[in-house]
């Protein structure tokens, strides 16, 4: 299952930086993962300043 950023996203883009596969792009308010290009490895999780990110 692919990760998932939740509304408490606070657009700070640290999780781009993060993802080896770049499958975290900007919506209109958060950040957005796509599910097809995740590789559920999770380097995104830990590094998001507000725990918008689960799986």
């Amino acid at each position: 299952m692919a990760y998932v950023i939740k509304d408490t996203c606070i657009n700070c883009g640290v999780c781009v930086t993060e993802c080896p596969v770049s499958c975290i792009h900007p919506g209109d308010s958060i950040h957005v993962i796509d599910p097809n290009a995740c590789i559920d490895c999770g380097a995104c999780a830990p590094v998001c300043p507000v725990d918008a990110i689960s799986q």
